[in-house]
């Protein structure tokens, strides 16, 4: 809940008497109770706040963004997640604050927690950050939104970002705090060879070739699109419940038990 002092502040002082050095402005008792008491419950609301996102941010902690959370850290980390969520109920969405980048902290989704699966167990696959962009500055009705997944093969690619997954999705508003994703691309770019498939191609005691610099330019600079759905049909689609946002916490429900999500405000992707 945002309160403001400022109608507190705009009470109009009276004049009650005269000093020497002109007249002796005061404000009447009631105006200074209700600043007080103005002042104390944002404050007080400013500290419940900030305390229950520190309670989910120190749940979340040791789960490794969910893939190692226990039966006992997921009780704990959903008691977090309404305690939080129920501050914005009932509150319309701020797409102007949710424009932006958002790292993952923390999911339950099991179509995310399989790729970190897959990165535990198979030598040669990495996954690194995951984020979403939102992209809807001034918007009222919804814009884009971008999943960004890094990930890497160990001794070919660099570590953890050698590559970049771009899952690209059409948004619209649908209710006060849901709205609802249609995927429209898949696209596969950003691939950072490691050093040493570099030295592999140009050798480094040796002269560059054209030819050499040519294929290192062209791996660089691939870009790899598939479009999500066939010709002529509606793309995939999901609905997403917007459960609590502010300046650097988004939290996120996939419609239809497909896991929660949670999210801190992260530099701008290129």
């Amino acid at each position: 809940m945002r309160i403001s002092v400022t109608s507190a502040w705009d009470l109009k002082p009276q004049i009650y008497g005269k000093s020497r050095r002109g007249n002796v402005l005061y404000l009447p008792t009631t105006s200074f109770s209700k600043v007080k008491a103005t002042i104390f419950s944002s404050t007080t609301n400013e500290v419940d706040t900030e305390t229950r996102k520190h309670e989910l941010l120190k749940a979340i902690q040791d789960t490794r963004r969910g893939i190692s959370a226990t039966p006992h850290q997921r009780s704990c980390i959903e008691e977090a997640l309404v305690s939080l969520e129920s501050l914005d109920a009932g509150l319309p969405l701020d797409l102007d604050m949710l424009n932006g980048t958002w790292r993952l902290q923390y999911t339950s989704a099991s179509d995310v927690l399989i790729l970190f699966d897959s990165a535990d167990k198979l030598p040669f696959f990495q996954v690194g950050q995951i984020y979403q962009k939102f992209e809807c500055q001034a918007e009222t009705n919804g814009g884009y939104v971008r999943n960004v997944v890094r990930w890497s093969i160990p001794k070919v690619l660099e570590e953890e970002e050698g590559a970049t997954l771009l899952v690209s999705a059409k948004f619209s508003v649908v209710s006060s705090r849901n709205i609802f994703l249609q995927f429209e691309e898949i696209t596969i770019k950003n691939i950072y060879i490691s050093e040493e498939v570099q030295a592999l191609i140009t050798p480094a005691i040796l002269p560059r070739t054209f030819f050499g610099l040519q294929i290192l330019q062209f791996i660089r600079t691939f870009e790899a699109q598939y479009p999500v759905g066939n010709s002529g049909r509606q793309s995939v689609g999901g609905l997403y419940y917007l459960s609590y946002l502010d300046n650097n916490i988004l939290l996120g429900r996939a419609v239809g038990g497909g896991g929660v999500f949670v999210f801190t405000r992260a530099h701008t992707l290129v």
